[in-house]
Parts: structure tokens; sequence; C-alpha cells
């Protein structure tokens, strides 16, 4: 067995908070203390599966850094898992203050991270870098909107548009005016992503602002996640997982697929980057099958938890990495299939976490 270590988790209220720490768990090396930090301990979903926990300030505070780094130095962190997209850019700049205490941090350096954060930043990059990618533009007035739609095929074709930095399926909608919008209204959830093309340029008519959009070309083909590790930029496995089911932006189904090509161009981007730890990214196969990227995720994503279930710890083998450690030579089980369930935990008058 080899020594034990202090992992701390940050966002341990995220949905995939829990596959996080049940990976790291089920490492078969060494004992590993979970340190769960969040903003918002009372809906904090992993508040009963970590061995201790913390309230701490959102990253925008100006004593964010000095908190954890008080926090790591009462409990003897090893390595930190940041789980919030926006503690990432705090996290990069004070990374040579955790080094000199003996922490790693998972975390890209910050330029990387302003590459592949920024959706608009992304695609250029991979334009530049023979990834494929769908046909964009950012536009940033109606007019704009209109003039670049008409380049992109609309009406024939259809487009869709999302912030160029965003979280989940925030701000995404897709351009369909051929959609029976009163069958949409009854039978479908309120997060239908379906907006009319004219009904869209009303409401931006009526607003006091235009917000900076990225406008693509809609890619109708299958989605997937992929879950890449890769230690300052040199990329040690990729697999790529199908989204079969998505509810609120999260896969619900969905299964790990050997994608020779799609592993190809992941390992591609994340080396050409320099990124470093877990990052997730996200491709969409074009009218021709052709995989193209749409999205990543600078950090470790919540349903890398298929991984672990396909026989592949990637969160435990990114610590040891992050320890400087030899890697275990994991097999992975392709086509391993996920079903995503809702569960509980529950909280008594004295604050203390329980299932049942």
């Amino acid at each position: 067995m080899l020594k034990d270590i202090v992992v701390m988790i940050t966002g341990a209220g995220a949905p995939g908070a829990p596959g996080i720490i049940k990976s790291l768990r089920l490492n078969a090396e060494r004992n590993i203390k979970i340190v769960g930090v969040d903003a918002n301990l009372e809906e904090s979903i992993g508040i009963g599966l970590v061995d201790v926990v913390y309230q701490i300030p959102k990253a925008k505070d100006d004593n964010f850094i000095d908190e954890i780094l008080s926090i790591c130095k009462k409990e003897k962190v090893d390595v930190i898992i940041p789980l919030v997209t926006m503690e990432l850019f705090v996290f990069s700049k004070a990374k040579d203050i955790f080094e000199q205490n003996g922490i790693k941090v998972q975390v890209s350096d910050f330029e990387q991270l302003n590459i592949a954060n920024d959706k608009y930043n992304l695609m250029k990059f991979c334009k530049e870098n023979g990834i494929p990618y769908p046909e964009f533009y950012i536009v940033k007035s109606i007019e704009e909107f209109k003039e670049k739609a008409k380049e992109l095929g609309y009406p024939e074709k259809k487009i869709c548009f999302k912030p160029p930095v965003s979280n989940g399926l925030r701000g995404f909608r897709i351009i369909n005016d051929s959609a029976d919008k009163m069958y949409n209204l009854i039978n479908e959830k309120p997060n239908n992503v379906y907006i009319g093309y004219d009904e869209f340029l009303q409401i931006a008519k009526d607003a006091d602002y235009f917000p900076e959009l990225l406008l693509m070309e809609f890619l109708p083909g299958e989605e997937f996640s992929i879950d890449v590790m890769v230690d300052n930029g040199k990329c040690h496995t990729v697999i790529p997982r199908s989204r079969d089911k998505i509810k609120m932006g999260i896969s619900f189904v969905g299964r790990t697929i050997e994608d020779k090509e799609i592993i190809k161009y992941s390992k591609q981007l994340v080396e050409s980057l320099n990124l470093n730890g877990n990052i997730g990214l996200q491709f969409k196969r074009d009218i021709n099958g052709i995989p193209k990227i749409i999205e990543s995720n600078p950090r470790v994503q919540g349903t890398i938890v298929l991984c672990t279930a396909s026989g592949y710890n990637m969160v435990y083998n990114s610590v040891k990495a992050a320890l400087g450690e030899d890697l275990i030579d994991y097999k992975i089980n392709w086509n391993t299939k996920m079903i995503r369930y809702w569960d509980e935990i529950y909280i008594d008058n004295n604050g203390k976490s329980f299932t049942i």
C-alpha cells in the first residue's frame, strides 16, 4: 500500500461530484482522505460523501485563495481537483503559491484556459491546428446575426447559437422554424432548445443590448463527451462517451466508445493546447458523419465516473500523475453502458448527512 494522501474537491455540490468521489474511493492502492469545499454547503450533495467539509467564498472573492490555502495547510492536502469552471482561472494564477506549499492543483495555465473555456477562441484554435470544427461566426448585433445566418445557409440549413463563454445549455438555441410550436408547448418540457428565427429577432429588438454570440452551423449527428487525462501537455488516456440521452445538459444514458478518429483529434487538441489534468471535450457529427469539436471543459467532468465503471479510473490516475507516481495500466472495457438515476442525501436536525 502506498502512503495515505489527502485530496480536496472544490464544488462538492456539483452534480458530478458523487461520481468523482466514488472514483477516488475505488482505488485499490491507498487510503484517500477527501476534503469537500463549496460556497453553498446547505445544498451541497457532496457533504455526505466526503470526510470533512468546509464552506468557502466564491471564486470572485478576494479571500478565495487565502481561504483555500488555509484549509489545505490545516488538512495537509496533497492534490486539489477543482470542479467549478470559474475557479480554474483563480487557481491558475495562484498555482505557484500552492506548489511552494507542496500542493498540486489540477489546472492548466491561464493562457491555455482562455482558449479552452471560450468557444470562439477554441474554434479558431481548431481551425488553425487542423482539427475539424463547424462553420462559425461571432456576431455582436442583429444586423450581423442576419448577415452571418445567410452565410451559414439559413434558411435552407439549420443553424444554432450560444454565448462564447457559458456552462451547460445556458444560452444555447437551435433556430428551427419548421417545428410545431403548439406541439412543443404542450408536449415538451420547458428546457426545449428550439427557437424560431423571427422569435429570436423580436427578443433581440426588445432587449436593451445584444449579447456577443457564437453563431454556428447545426450538427445533426451523434454527440460525444470525451474524457482526457493529460499531464502538462502529455496525453495519457482518451475515452469518448456517447451522449444518448441528455437532461439539463447532463448525460443520463451513454456508453464508452472506442472511436479512433475522435481519440486522435482529442489527443491532438489537448497536446497542442498544452493542457493539464482531467479535461472534457465535446464532439458532434455533421451531416457527413465527420466529428467536429463543439466545446471543451478544461476540468474534470462529472460523468467521468463512466470511465471508472469501464475499468479505467482516470480520476485516480490523474492524482498519481500530479504526485509524480507511475500510472496504473488499466484495461478499458469498451461499450460499457451507463444509465443515470436520481438518488438522495438527507440532513437531520443536527446537520448530519445520511443516506437510506
